[in-house]
């Protein structure tokens, strides 16, 4: 059994993707990162992530949609939605779409806590 967290994560921002990987891999394993939504449950039965991390805002499938496929494909894998800009009813629409978690681009190192946190109560 892993010792640390398996984190997919899923936004078309070069930028924020890196950044995020640096906040997470101290306490997680970062293992694959997808621009497309459209690759994101192929890429989940490939990589066995326990987290996946998906921007509410990508081009191709919304992070809506993606958290819809997963949690019906997947229901023990934890989506959490990032968003740059939140407000109520955003989040509000994540949870309803079955996110485990909503939380703002800005807020990562809450983001650390959650996954650490959705980790410990799946082991």
């Amino acid at each position: 059994m892993p010792t640390r967290p398996r984190v997919l994560l899923v936004d078309d921002h070069p930028g924020i993707v890196e950044a995020l990987g640096r906040v997470l891999s101290p306490a997680c394993d970062v293992v694959g990162v997808i621009a497309d939504g459209r690759e994101v449950a192929d890429a989940a039965a490939r990589l066995q992530p326990v987290v996946i991390v998906v921007d509410l805002n990508l081009p191709d499938v919304d992070g809506l949609e993606v958290c819809r496929q997963i949690t019906r494909h997947n229901p023990r894998v934890k989506v959490i939605v990032i968003t740059a800009m939140g407000d109520d009813t955003a989040r509000d629409e994540a949870l309803a779409a079955g996110a485990s978690g909503f939380f703002l681009k800005s807020a990562a190192n809450d983001l650390v806590v959650a996954i650490r946190r959705m980790w410990n109560e799946s082991t």
